[in-house]
């Protein structure tokens, strides 16, 4: 992974996860990473669409 990617925010959790060394992990614990990654990557989704809505209900209600 481009380590500059994240540069700009060294604390960020993001930048922590993926700098995590992985190679002590077993393949259990893999894959119950790679399920909450999903239900996050699930969450953060809901969360845009949620917010588009009310951005399109204040933009119709303000005529933008």
């Amino acid at each position: 992974m481009d380590d500059d990617f994240f540069s700009s925010k060294p604390d960020d959790p993001l930048v922590l996860l993926a700098r995590q060394d992985l190679d002590p992990l077993s393949r259990d614990e893999l894959t119950g990473r790679i399920e909450a990654l999903e239900a996050e990557i699930a969450r953060v989704r809901h969360h845009i669409d949620a917010v588009t809505k009310h951005r399109s209900a204040a933009d119709a209600l303000f005529k933008r």
